[in-house]
């Protein structure tokens, strides 16, 4: 009985230890595209950013160097991995892809070890941002962004089941 109990009590630990934890959500969406590219507004387009896009994505670097990211997600687009890159070479951490048509099975896998209690920074777009981060505060709160909004940093902060979010302007 006493060994039954200990098991008990160290899962016990476990379970809070898990709850207690610290996880962040940096969310951002892509930095400006160049829509001079041949294509490039139409829905399958995969253009480069822009210079504005580039000056952007190197301040959210800075802005986030100190952050303690440990995981960098980005789509496959070109836009989203150019605006992830800055920082992954800055702070020496691959960028790790997602699949946009798997938002709720993403943003489920995200809440789950090994993710828990660690940084994240995920680059999506103007229709995946807020929906994610809609999915981490679990209510409808921000809208998709319009093709001309950028610079905003949802910061989304779970500890101990409580839900804290923030958007920022870059």
């Amino acid at each position: 009985m006493r060994k039954i109990l200990i098991v008990v009590s160290i899962l016990m630990l476990g379970i809070c230890a898990l709850n207690a934890q610290k996880t962040i959500y940096y969310l951002v969406r892509h930095a400006e595209k160049d829509t001079s590219v041949a294509g490039a507004t139409m829905m399958q387009a995969n253009p480069p950013l822009s210079e504005k896009g580039i000056q952007r994505s190197t301040r959210l670097a800075s802005l986030l160097e100190k952050e303690n990211i440990d995981y960098i997600f980005s789509t496959k687009y070109l836009r989203t991995q150019s605006t992830a890159q800055p920082l992954a070479t800055l702070i020496g951490k691959e960028i790790q892809f997602y699949e946009i048509t798997k938002g709720t099975a993403f943003s489920d896998s995200i809440q789950q070890m090994p993710f828990l209690g660690k940084t994240l920074l995920i680059i999506g777009h103007s229709n995946t941002i807020p929906p994610l981060v809609n999915a981490l505060i679990k209510t409808n709160k921000y809208q998709n962004l319009s093709d001309n909004e950028y610079g905003f940093i949802y910061k989304v902060t779970i500890e101990s089941g409580q839900i804290k979010d923030t958007v920022i302007m870059y």
